[in-house]
């Protein structure tokens, strides 16, 4: 979902500009709660943090490991693993697929904020790549055992804690904090602010998705928007990156209704907003409530929208498999040496990067393209 998600650089000027906006907003939002907090309403805050549900089990079996784990190199960067559950367990959410008692990661982003808050950078991690997977704690009190395969099994046999564990193996960055959002609660989110409007150039009839639109404008409902996230084989190329760059398009969308409907000033549009937000949020203990969110928010406001940066993590076909992906070894190792040590990281755009940089410090991402009406 996400995707904060996608795969792609920095859009148009008018996008950053709503993006900054949007972390703002969601900053005075925030505030505005907590504020509430202190002038009465501490019902209402504690009910909020209350939805919030904390991953006790992934910071047990984390600390397990602590030997193993990567070390932060730079004091005060930030690295946070955001996470979209595919699971089919749980209330309304069989009726997308059987529900075989496991979940898998649907979209993963490795979200790193720099020291001194001047840049983020957001590398999507494709569900379809061959990776090794550490020997993880199952559900069921059982462990697996280490094995070479995508990258999404990963949360399927073990969690965020065996992802967040995969991640770092793979990446030797260090990872401080974790937020799983699951189906549901995406669904109530989109609900809550009666929809998001997105631009069909194309009808679509896809019945493994139970979607079915016409061309043109449509407001889609929260059941709507998720099949259209989601859907992968009817529309684009039916590429795992078409769906990724789709997610983010929607995802710039919502955030655009949020801020343009005025819902983070007012306390009835708000709340039922953040109701489902934090119904949705599985995280780490420390940024299991409200207060935790708005420090990481907070941490936001001052980054120049030019150096909020989308790319997806340097990656091939893998050679055994072409319907699998592989990193792209020394590019790959190239980027993540620059955030481990906290260095800019240079995106350019697909559309541009034939006559562009080819240093290793560059990186092709690609806006996403918006969706226009004829």
């Amino acid at each position: 979902m996400t995707d904060v998600v996608g795969a792609s650089a920095t859009g148009s000027g008018l996008a950053r500009r709503r993006r900054r906006r949007w972390v703002r907003g969601v900053s005075v939002g925030l505030g505005v709660v907590l504020v509430g907090a202190v002038g009465g309403g501490w019902a209402l805050y504690a009910k909020l943090s209350h939805n919030i549900t904390a991953d006790e089990a992934a910071e047990a079996e984390l600390a397990r490991y602590e030997r193993e784990r990567p070390t932060a190199l730079v004091r005060g960067a930030q690295n946070i693993l955001l996470i979209g559950s595919d699971t089919r367990a749980g209330d309304g959410n069989g009726r997308y697929g059987k529900d075989s008692g496991t979940e898998r990661s649907d979209t993963t982003i490795l979200l790193h904020l720099a020291r001194d808050r001047r840049s983020a950078t957001a590398v999507s991690l494709p569900r379809d790549l061959m990776v090794h997977v550490p020997g993880c704690l199952r559900a069921d009190g059982r462990r697996t055992e280490p094995s070479f395969t995508l990258f999404n099994s990963a949360f399927e046999v073990g969690g965020s804690a065996c992802t967040i564990r995969t991640v770092e193996k793979l990446t030797g960055v260090r990872i401080d904090h974790h937020v799983v959002v699951d189906f549901s609660g995406f669904k109530d989110m989109v609900d809550a602010i009666d929809g998001v409007q997105v631009c069909l150039k194309k009808p679509i009839d896809d019945k493994a998705a139970k979607l079915r639109l016409p061309a043109g404008r449509v407001t889609l409902d929260g059941e709507q928007a998720l099949g259209y996230v989601r859907v992968r084989k009817s529309l684009g190329d039916g590429s795992d990156t078409a769906r990724m760059d789709r997610q983010q398009q929607f995802l710039g969308a919502l955030v655009n209704k949020v801020q343009t409907s005025d819902v983070l000033l007012n306390p009835a549009k708000l709340y039922p907003l953040l109701d489902a937000a934090t119904s949705a949020l599985t995280t780490d203990p420390e940024l299991a409530s409200l207060r935790g969110l708005y420090q990481l928010v907070r941490g936001l406001r001052d980054v120049p929208t030019d150096q909020v940066q989308f790319l997806t993590v340097p990656r091939e076909p893998y050679v055994y498999d072409s319907n699998r992906d592989q990193l792209v070894a020394g590019k790959a190792d190239a980027l993540f040496a620059l955030l481990r040590a906290d260095r800019p990281v240079k995106v350019v755009r697909k559309s541009a990067s034939s006559a562009g940089d080819s240093s290793a410090s560059a990186f092709r991402g690609n806006t996403a393209a918006e969706d226009r009406c004829e």
